[in-house]
């Protein structure tokens, strides 16, 4: 399937969805003036995923990347671009040593960041 990439209202490009199996391959291609890196972030089933930076491949920018079917399950996919350095969707939770980490049940979907100098992972 294709589905547009949009940058808020705006169509910038497409992206080849196959499903192979357990996971999506996704194909990304999208027209940018390369003064900015802009990254692209998939959302679906209540998740959001970041499928990485946008390269250039040839006169466009694109990526490649692979994702577990679970992740996102089989409804209806949306795709934004985004500049790199704008916070990623979620929660940012912040790890310290002395406090129990509430959300240990939701690390597999998580990926960890560093916010004002704090460590922690956005759920």
């Amino acid at each position: 399937m294709e589905y547009d990439i949009r940058m808020g209202r705006d169509v910038i490009g497409k992206v080849n969805v196959e499903r192979q199996g357990l996971y999506y391959h996704f194909s990304c291609r999208c027209r940018l003036s390369g003064t900015v890196i802009y990254r692209v972030v998939v959302t679906g089933g209540g998740h959001s995923e970041n499928l990485g930076v946008l390269v250039p491949v040839g006169d466009v920018f694109g990526l490649e990347k692979k994702v577990a079917v679970k992740h996102l399950g089989t409804g209806e996919l949306r795709f934004q671009a985004m500049p790199k350095h704008q916070k990623a969707p979620g929660e940012f939770v912040p790890i310290r040593p002395e406090e129990p980490f509430a959300y240990i049940t939701r690390l597999q979907d998580a990926f960890m960041e560093i916010r004002d100098g704090q460590i922690g992972v956005v759920v």
